[in-house]
């Protein structure tokens, strides 16, 4: 008998306040433009909705009009896949003030590694625009509305991603779903721009069924704010909240320790704890990695010398911990042998912190899900 159809997550994007002190790249706004941003699929289906937010907006945004359509390059797309969105059935929607918005279901089959463009044009002023800064991939600015168009010759490029939060899919497939989340190392940075380099890009192609989602910010903290709400606190809409979810993969660690203030070891592990509780209250297994290496950090303003001891004691008792269904050695793969509180230099992104290709395919093939990975 086949399976019911149902929505699960295809794609998600983890975004943060545009207002916080602490930002890895400068936020922006928008008024009368459309923006085309690229969204690569982990997982396909039937159909698809898309999820839009005004999370952190003190007004509400409007969304003038909105296309998906499958990208061809760059900011072209395939002219005869373009879909308009619709929202309750409208064509433009108003997202009030902190909302959140799921269009209405889009007749368009899509398959695991499509990249897709989505187009929202934004006919008023909308304040500075929640964002994923660092996604490692493209969006396109360009004046007016162009949600048809078939390409944005004219178009600003940037590296950040506004407003969407994530893509479902629907399928009748019994589909397991990782939530790959944690911070830089699972968001990608390090990794070639618009390559799908990322370790959690890596990890999909070793599944041998279902896919994972990638639910990481770059900066962000186990244990407190500083980039996006910390593990903690969003643990319950990042994780919990994704439809489909059957796995939880952790990454963090690196910023509680490098970022404003150095975290007591006693209290990562305590939020280790916590969050693998939460995990397992929820009847799903948890799998967490190694702190990787940082001491090469060249960021200035950075220190290293209480955060490394820490990391280290840390990861004595990640290894040992069986709080955690599994725990995969990230940091032995990718340290240095000889300085293991370093990246080893051929998979060292060039700043001491975050790992290149070859390095995020590295840790990626640590990672051995029971039944799901090769």
């Amino acid at each position: 008998m086949a399976a019911t159809s149902r929505w699960i997550a295809g794609f998600r994007s983890a975004l943060v306040d545009p207002a916080e002190q602490i930002r890895l790249v400068e936020p922006r706004g928008f008024a009368d433009q459309t923006v085309r941003q690229v969204l690569h699929l982990a997982g396909g289906g039937e159909q698809l909705r898309i999820h839009l937010t005004n999370r952190y907006g003190p007004a509400p945004l409007t969304i003038g009009a909105a296309h998906i359509a499958v990208r061809k390059v760059g900011e072209e797309i395939v002219t005869e896949t373009n879909v308009e969105v619709r929202f309750g059935g409208a064509t433009e929607v108003i997202i009030p003030a902190g909302g959140d918005i799921t269009s209405d279901a889009v007749e368009l089959a899509v398959t695991a590694g499509t990249d897709l463009a989505l187009s929202l044009y934004l006919p008023e002023e909308t304040g500075l625009a929640p964002f994923a800064q660092i996604p490692s991939e493209s969006a396109y600015v360009a004046t007016g509305n162009h949600t048809a168009a078939s390409s944005l010759p004219d178009a600003e490029e940037v590296t950040s991603r506004f407003y969407v939060t994530g893509i479902d899919v629907l399928t009748s497939t019994n589909t397991p779903l990782i939530v790959a989340f944690g911070d830089s190392w699972f968001e990608g940075v390090g990794s070639s721009h618009g390559a799908n380099h990322r370790s959690v890009d890596v990890l999909n192609e070793r599944l041998l069924e279902g896919w994972a989602v990638n639910q990481g910010i770059s900066g962000n903290r186990l244990l407190t704010d500083e980039i996006g709400d910390h593990g903690l606190a969003r643990f319950d809409r990042d994780v919990l909240g994704v439809p489909g979810v059957t796995h939880v993969l952790v990454n963090f660690g690196i910023n509680d320790l490098i970022l404003t203030g150095t975290a007591p070891a006693a209290d990562l592990i305590a939020g280790f704890t916590a969050l693998a509780q939460r995990t397992h209250a929820a009847g799903l297994p948890v799998y967490a990695n190694t702190i990787g290496p940082f001491a090469g950090v060249i960021y200035p303003g950075l220190s290293t010398e209480t955060g490394v001891p820490m990391r280290n004691e840390v990861n004595k008792w990640l290894r040992t911990t069986d709080v955690f269904d599994a725990v995969f050695d990230v940091a032995l793969a990718v340290e240095d042998p000889s300085k293991p509180d370093y990246i080893r230099p051929d998979l060292d992104s060039g700043d001491g912190m975050h790992l290149n290709d070859a390095g995020a395919r590295a840790m990626a093939e640590t990672i051995d899900i029971p039944t799901l990975t090769r």
